[in-house]
């Protein structure tokens, strides 16, 4: 494994057309040699991003064709394995091209194995303002909602390169804003969805519903659902953690900006003990 970058100011860095290289600010919170999944899966909607406006790229699902204005509403994310603290690649291709519906497929490849797998869908835009509205109640900002430390209870690079408010209401429920000054990848804007998804797979961590030196519980994949479109700087996330009896999980989120609710989260969870050495 190479060593990460240390740079002080994004999560990866571009080595080519499709490849980037993690710096420390990616690392993990369960092993210090593994990639956080949350900006590798904004890393992921960024180059979902570039595909699909590349004024010269051939594929048929690229943006920069006229049409209906898409927006992205879903995207699931598979984790395939544990994903090294090293360089990978990510390929996009268009599957269901379309002017009111389409789907993007990406895949990040380290080393020489398929790490993630994740599929977007986007929409049609049209004006439905006469009919919006939701049953999800708005967080409060998070100016009223105190700092916490969250590398007190989580290590590695990703978890102390943000700034998390919370409140928790019992283990397994709690509520939090989380934002970064670290860009996603350095040099390159980023859109309000990479940024706002960069940080997402955090609702995991917020909510634990016991501690993770004593018990393991990682998710093997994140699916979001977007009703509106998210602005930042701010991912609010109102989260609740179950635990089976049979070593599953599930973590759920109601994903909000300042403006309110914006859709909703779901991870699975494998649940284990810590094996003690």
């Amino acid at each position: 494994m190479t060593t990460p970058t240390a740079a002080p100011d994004s999560y990866f860095q571009r080595t080519g057309e499709n490849r980037y290289k993690p710096t420390a600010h990616a690392q993990g919170a369960w092993h210090a040699d593994e990639q956080h999944f949350s900006p590798l899966a904004g890393l992921i909607v960024h180059a979902i991003d570039h595909h699909r406006t590349d004024p010269a790229s051939t594929d048929p699902g690229r943006a920069g064709r006229p049409g209906t204005s898409l927006a992205l509403t879903r995207i699931s994310f598979d984790i395939l394995g544990q994903i090294a603290l090293d360089e990978v690649e990510v390929t996009v291709e268009t599957v269901r091209p379309g002017r009111t519906i389409e789907l993007v497929e990406a895949t990040v490849v380290a080393g020489e194995r398929a790490v993630v797998r994740a599929r977007a869908w986007f929409l049609a835009e049209l004006d439905t303002a006469a009919v919006a509205g939701t049953h999800d109640r708005p967080l409060p900002g998070p100016e009223e909602f105190e700092p916490w430390a969250m590398n007190g209870l989580w290590g590695g690079g990703y978890i102390a390169s943000i700034d998390v408010r919370r409140r928790e209401s019992a283990p397994g429920r709690a509520a939090a804003w989380i934002s970064t000054p670290v860009e996603l990848v350095a040099g390159e804007p980023s859109s309000p969805y990479a940024s706002f998804i960069a940080l997402v797979d955090t609702a995991n961590g917020i909510a634990a519903r016991q501690a993770p030196t004593a018990w393991m519980f990682p998710n093997t994949d994140l699916t979001i659902h977007l009703h509106r479109r998210p602005e930042g700087p701010w991912t609010g996330l109102d989260t609740s953690v179950s635990f089976g009896p049979t070593g599953h999980g599930v973590t759920s989120t109601v994903l909000h900006d300042r403006q309110g609710p914006v859709g909703r989260a779901e991870q699975i969870l494998t649940v284990r003990p810590q094996q003690r050495g």
